[in-house]
């Protein structure tokens, strides 16, 4: 486990379902006290469902500020996924109770918010607290979403696989067609050439 370290008031945003082949990309940004520590926090790759659940409620209660944003498939498809991801960041921003001084954002792309000055760090997630409580709040708000678009296409087992591109939602895709909540810009069965709609 790497060191945490921290800048200043500094809110940090990441997203969660970038990869996905159905449901929205949905991102969050917390702002964090200056003392806050918690020893289980971490990327939310690397932290357990159970833990993952555990830690959402500890966010959200003691973050100074916190805000997530679901950027729709149609969205998606309309803008692409980069520019998805970093729209879903800036309205989780937007959420915030104030206008940050200092933005710290997962990876290595991202357009100005406002005239906030931000930074882009790779594997932030395992390096600031703030990114990584942002990466567990995006991770588990996002799965609930899912877990509610299962109830209607049960089928996909979004519920398990979280619209992820397992062999078991290529083969669902492949038996049913898609949905609403497939995102039709993307490679949706590995032999796909075109879709058809």
């Amino acid at each position: 486990m790497e060191k945490f370290y921290t800048f200043f008031n500094e809110t940090g945003t990441d997203e969660a379902g970038r990869g996905c082949l159905a449901g929205p990309v949905t991102a969050a940004s917390v702002v964090l006290p200056k003392d806050f520590e918690n020893t289980i926090l971490n990327d939310s790759k690397q932290v357990s469902l159970k833990n993952r659940e555990l830690l959402k409620s500890i966010i959200e209660n003691e973050s100074v500020s916190f805000g997530v944003a679901h950027i729709t498939p149609e969205k998606i498809d309309e803008i692409n996924i980069l520019n998805a991801s970093i729209l879903a960041m800036h309205k989780a921003i937007d959420q915030l109770s104030e206008t940050p001084p200092f933005i710290i954002v997962d990876g290595n792309k991202f357009k100005p918010y406002k005239n906030v000055p931000h930074k882009c760090i790779v594997k932030g997630d395992s390096k600031f607290m703030s990114i990584a409580a942002a990466s567990i709040l995006a991770k588990t708000y996002r799965d609930q979403y899912m877990e509610k678009l299962h109830e209607e296409f049960p089928m996909y087992n979004w519920k398990k696989n979280k619209g992820y591109p397992t062999m078991e939602h290529r083969e669902a895709i492949r038996k049913y067609g898609i949905t609403k909540y497939h995102r039709k810009t993307f490679r949706l069965l590995p032999e796909q050439l075109t879709l058809e709609l």
